[in-house]
């Protein structure tokens, strides 16, 4: 498979007060809307680019952000634009980079999951009925994503002899990391595997500290045709792969989730990235991984190779994720620590790390960062290089 020679770039990011957000919504304040915090992240995302409005000619926003009504606060006339989720964006901007479609394309979005009592779980979650897969399960009590996590890693605890303390590692590691993060919201609550092992079980066996953060947000990207990235910045960050498999048959019936974990899927996009990137798992100096849940970080190290299969307790126990450890994983703290902005903090992170620029979190000489999104049945991934 062809090498995605560098065609596109990231060139800026950008985000809201993360801290800031969750400190004035939990006083019971509103601050914006879900547009807003996307609007507040693109000027920040300009400033970092050294960009001005007139210079986007794409745009594509977060899910929930309406893409006319986010042009229009933008005051920006693309000549391509589009909607999706985090990975996608990156993968949709790539494409229409090389197909001409447009050459400096800002991807924004925004949340305000926190100030609106946006519900994960119970009968009414994310619209009911009509809206994600997971709510199809109602009527065998399995009305949250949580309870669908629950399920799995008991299925892969019995088959592998994965305990629950080799899972704490995850969240243990993940908080540590975000103790060097300014803009990470659990900063200063560092937590041991005693603290994990002690908190209580939100749905058994997953423990308090395996659930994301809820809260609000924004964050903005700017991606550019590589040779326009390299005279707006000295420092862009190449997109030197990007890969997608989809498992939809018998995906809402959680089977492809339930028996293989994801794995096929996993395995095809690794072929993918690593073939196209040039370069294998041993090359990857940072791993980020998509954690609604903790469970997603041990399934994706084996289905991406990083360690065999059945083996992910023990990298976790004695090669370790955290910033000292041989695959630093989620090194912002991530959705456990950080802030969850449904992958977009991800994307951020994995820039910043391949500038060199996050202080005593930084991974020293890092060159590539691979960056994993597996839900409901799709596994997506893009290899970003200095």
């Amino acid at each position: 498979m062809s090498r995605t020679n560098r065609k596109a770039a990231v060139v800026g990011v950008g985000h809201t007060d993360w801290v800031g957000d969750w400190a004035r919504v939990r006083a019971g304040e509103n601050p914006t809307d879900i547009n807003g915090y996307a609007a507040f992240a693109f000027i920040d995302a300009l400033k970092d680019a050294g960009l001005k409005r007139d210079d986007i000619d794409g745009l594509i926003c977060g899910p929930w952000n309406p893409y006319e009504r986010m042009g229009e606060l933008l005051k920006l006339n693309v000549r391509w634009g589009d909607n999706a989720d985090a990975v996608l964006a990156v993968l949709s901007a790539v494409q229409a980079i090389e197909t001409g479609m447009a050459e400096v394309v800002a991807l924004v979005y925004g949340n305000d999951q926190r100030s609106v009592g946006t519900q994960y779980g119970g009968p009414q979650a994310m619209g009911g009925d009509a809206f994600l897969s997971y709510v199809y399960h109602a009527p065998w009590g399995l009305t949250s994503q949580g309870a669908l996590y629950a399920l799995m890693f008991q299925r892969f605890r019995a088959l592998y002899g994965f305990e629950e303390s080799d899972l704490g590692h995850v969240a243990v590691a993940q908080r540590a990391s975000a103790q060097h993060n300014p803009n990470a919201i659990m900063q200063g609550r560092p937590i041991s595997l005693e603290d994990y092992l002690g908190s209580r079980y939100i749905c058994e066996p997953l423990h308090l500290f395996d659930y994301c953060l809820i809260n609000d947000g924004g964050v903005a990207l700017i991606i550019a045709e590589a040779e326009r990235a390299r005279a707006i910045t000295d420092r862009p960050v190449y997109i030197d792969a990007v890969g997608r498999y989809d498992l939809n048959e018998n995906a809402t019936t959680l089977e492809p989730r339930l028996t293989e974990f994801y794995r096929p899927a996993q395995q095809k996009v690794a072929e993918q990235v690593f073939n196209r990137a040039g370069i294998g798992p041993d090359d990857v100096d940072v791993f980020q991984v998509y954690d609604s849940f903790s469970v997603h970080v041990p399934l994706a190290l084996e289905g991406y190779g990083y360690c065999p299969v059945g083996g992910a307790g023990k990298f976790l126990r004695e090669s370790g994720i955290g910033l000292d450890g041989k695959l630093p994983t989620n090194t912002s703290g991530g959705h456990l620590s950080e802030t969850y902005m449904q992958g977009w903090n991800h994307q951020v992170e994995a820039v910043r790390q391949l500038r060199g620029g996050c202080g005593s979190r930084q991974v020293e000489g890092a060159r590539y960062v691979h960056y994993s999104s597996d839900v409901a049945g799709k596994a997506m991934s893009i290899i970003y290089g200095n």
